[in-house]
């Protein structure tokens, strides 16, 4: 194995409620839209594209006024995350300590620019990650992303962290195994691998 590429959003932290105040300011402030998010609608859209997120949000909308709309919204999200970060799950920073001793570490995210970089800094986790990519990047579904950083970085032996059913297709679709993490957000009931924790990844490797 050449390395492990881990998701975000459920298996590294949880920023539900700090996406979710940050997104009901844009909302109240940039448009006439009666809508206010909660924890419980937010964990269902989390995983998917900025644009599928956009469209399931906003279905009465055009597609340029959805797009206009979620760009306030992840920028007033990249901006509050840096006062109120997710809550770091318990022993990401220690496994990502050992785990780097053995291996790269990367990650990939259907997040928008600037999101994983509030992560790796607010938690001191630069030196442990060797790359990273997101959708907002790319602007490509995450099968396509996770072969770009594979290409980039010459993987071929890689493996993928995450907890949703997008997650397991995505991999599917890219060729490379996955891992669910069952303490996140979603659900993979066909998921061959688990982890119960991630400090599990340091017996498992």
């Amino acid at each position: 194995m050449d390395g492990i590429i881990f998701d975000v959003d459920g298996t590294l932290w949880d920023s539900v409620d700090s996406v979710a105040e940050a997104w009901n300011y844009a909302i109240h402030k940039k448009t006439n839209l009666n809508i206010t998010l909660d924890r419980a609608s937010l964990m269902k859209l989390f995983g998917k594209t900025m644009d599928e997120i956009c469209e399931a949000l906003f279905p009465e909308l055009s597609l340029q006024e959805q797009k206009q709309i979620g760009e306030y919204c992840f920028e007033y999200e990249n901006k509050l995350l840096e006062q109120k970060p997710g809550t770091l799950y318990e022993g990401v920073t220690e496994t990502f300590q050992e785990l780097s001793g053995r291996t790269r570490l990367f990650i990939v995210s259907n997040c928008q620019r600037g999101y994983i970089e509030v992560l790796l800094k607010t938690y001191h986790l630069e030196p442990y990650v060797k790359d990273f990519l997101c959708f907002g990047q790319t602007g490509t579904e995450k099968d396509e992303t996770i072969r770009t950083l594979m290409e980039r970085n010459g993987l071929k032996d890689a493996v993928y962290v995450g907890d949703t059913q997008g997650d397991a297709d995505a991999c599917r679709k890219a060729g490379i195994p996955f891992i669910f993490a069952e303490y996140g957000f979603g659900d993979v009931p066909e998921a061959k691998v688990r982890i119960r924790k991630i400090t599990d990844l340091t017996e498992m490797f």
